[in-house]
């Protein structure tokens, strides 16, 4: 049985849920409750699909855990500042987990102990790190936790090897993990807005990356090892301190757009002409 109630102005989680046998997915999006009642857990621990996006929730109980079928958990968009310890014993959540536009300053370590969980958003929060744990997110292959307060990456975030898109813009990034290289399924890199001064060089084992912004950050200059990355098809390096770039861009024969602006001091060397020659757009 699926049971939706979004939009419907709710200020509690109607009765006629705790009547319906069989449940497994409610949805109860965009309302006004502010808080999820525990027996929601043990009358309904069948649960795949839950959505309580968009209320005004600020503790998610610790009977959770008795959501031992749950698949899609949403908690996006509430008032939430913390995460019980024991969401990381639902092993049944293998698709989406939504933590997004809420409060929260961490992320309990107990959370990476979801083996099986292909994606991570929380995204705008207040989270200054990430667990050391991050690694063990085995199956993970989209994190999104950009509008952050983040000021690095945790290095056992690269032994997620099937890791496919990241999304960390709008954090406070000094640096990435050196063995970042390892990410060898990645295709989206997304680090605009942070405070990057430098790429590592295990960059160049990124074969598969697509897209790479690299846009508002404080990079002087770009590794040789750039020329390695044969499928980059999208580039953007504005807005950074470039002074300017290896001949060996000219090697991404798949580039098919380049963004240079607002970096006043680069100067332009032959790997203009032969990119546009390939068909490559360049703004400058």
């Amino acid at each position: 049985m699926r049971l939706n109630f979004d939009g419907a102005n709710l200020t509690e989680t109607p009765a006629i849920v705790f009547e319906t046998p069989n449940l497994i997915e409610l949805s109860v999006y965009n309302n006004k409750i502010k808080s999820i009642p525990e027996r929601l857990f043990t009358q309904h621990p069948k649960l795949e699909v839950l959505n309580y996006a968009g209320n005004e929730i600020e503790e998610v109980p610790e009977g959770i855990t008795n959501l031992q079928s749950i698949r899609m958990l949403d908690l996006g968009h509430n008032k939430l500042r913390e995460l019980p310890k024991e969401i990381g014993l639902l092993q049944s959540l293998d698709s989406f987990l939504y933590l997004s536009n809420n409060q929260l300053e961490s992320i309990p370590d107990q959370l990476c102990e979801l083996h099986r969980l292909k994606y991570l958003n929380a995204t705008d929060n207040v989270l200054k790190e990430l667990p050391h744990t991050m690694g063990n997110l085995i199956s993970l292959i989209e994190l999104r936790l950009y509008h952050n307060q983040l000021e690095a990456l945790p290095e056992s975030l690269t032994s997620i090897t099937c890791l496919r898109e990241i999304h960390v813009y709008g954090n406070q990034l000094t640096s990435l993990p050196e063995s970042l290289g390892d990410l060898e399924q990645l295709r989206i890199l997304d680090l605009e807005k942070n405070k990057l001064q430098r790429l590592p060089t295990s960059i160049e084992k990124l074969k598969k990356l697509r897209k790479l912004n690299l846009r508002t950050n404080h990079i002087a200059e770009l590794p040789e090892e750039i020329g390695q990355l044969n499928n980059l098809i999208e580039l953007d390096l504005r807005d950074n301190g470039l002074k300017e770039i290896p001949d060996s861009i000219m090697q991404l024969d798949h580039l098919e757009k380049l963004d240079l602006r607002w970096n006043q001091d680069l100067k332009i060397g032959r790997w203009l002409d032969e990119l546009e020659k390939k068909g490559c757009i360049v703004y400058r």
